[in-house]
């Protein structure tokens, strides 16, 4: 069965930094568009970054100011999400995602439903 696992969520202070990782199993997705989302309480789930097949192009959400890099290995089959100044507004549960066809443009990740779901890390910022 396909399964995105991620890892690297926890608990950090205002300003600091934390690097999420998504392994695929199952299969590989190295010509899958990939991408971060997350929900925090009460709210609906976002789009966070996304990257391209090549690791060539990527797409971030407005709101993150730069402040957050997705990068992909397809040689090890992972996607990474490094964050940065991070703020209490970025607490939320952050899921890792897989575009549901090969090929699709990293920009379409922010308005298009991925296929696959990971189950989602925690990542809580204090103030």
């Amino acid at each position: 069965q396909v399964q995105l696992v991620e890892s690297g969520g926890g608990l950090v202070q205002a300003g600091g930094s934390l690097r999420l990782s998504c392994a695929p199993s199952g299969r590989t997705f190295s010509t899958n568009s990939m991408g971060w989302f997350r929900q925090a309480p009460g709210k609906e789930r976002e789009f966070v970054a996304a990257v391209n097949w090549s690791g060539g192009s990527t797409h971030y959400a407005d709101s993150l100011k730069g402040r957050f890099t997705i990068s992909r290995d397809n040689a090890k089959n992972t996607v990474d999400l490094q964050m940065n100044s991070l703020e209490p507004e970025d607490t939320a549960v952050y899921y890792c995602a897989a575009a549901a066809r090969s090929f699709t443009p990293a920009q379409s990740m922010s308005t298009l439903r991925p296929g696959y779901w990971g189950q989602g890390t925690q990542v809580t910022v204090s103030s």
